[in-house]
């Protein structure tokens, strides 16, 4: 008897476990046809948009309308470069204390002064309270550094 009532309980286990697979099939075919693509709409019905042209009206524009209170406070790094150059890792390896790199600048030349990595002036070292500082000799104007992004 015990075997019939283990036998009983398996196929009444089986028949859940039928059920609850069905169910998910189901539930996933619903799914499914939900998430099928739609059929491409007759574009007769729709106007065509027509977009105007974005650019800004001089007389319309005025500084004032311009709040830049919202992003003065955020940090930026600047850096002054000196010169860089390109080298094999071998010849990397083999530098030590006293070795010399040659830079691609020459001497007396201004230096690229960069603000997060973007080139925005041009510059020479002074010293001052015995700390580097940067004199600016050349600003470089917001349209020739959207220019170099191209």
């Amino acid at each position: 008897m015990n075997d019939v009532t283990e036998t009983g309980q398996e196929e009444a286990i089986s028949d859940d476990w039928g059920d609850a697979l069905a169910e998910q099939t189901e539930a996933e075919a619903k799914t499914a046809d939900k998430a099928a693509v739609p059929a491409v709409p007759d574009t007769a019905k729709y106007e065509t948009a027509h977009f105007e042209d974005l650019e800004a009206d001089d007389s319309a524009s005025t500084h004032e309308d311009i709040n830049l209170d919202v992003i003065l406070d955020i940090p930026v790094t600047l850096s002054m470069e000196i010169g860089r150059t390109r080298i094999p890792i071998r010849n990397l390896l083999q530098l030590n204390q006293g070795s010399v790199v040659e830079l691609d600048r020459l001497a007396g030349e201004p230096m690229d002064v960069l603000v997060n990595g973007t080139l925005i002036a041009h510059g020479e070292v002074v010293v001052v309270n015995e700390k580097f500082g940067i004199r600016l000799t050349d600003v470089i104007s917001p349209s020739e550094r959207v220019k170099k992004l191209k």
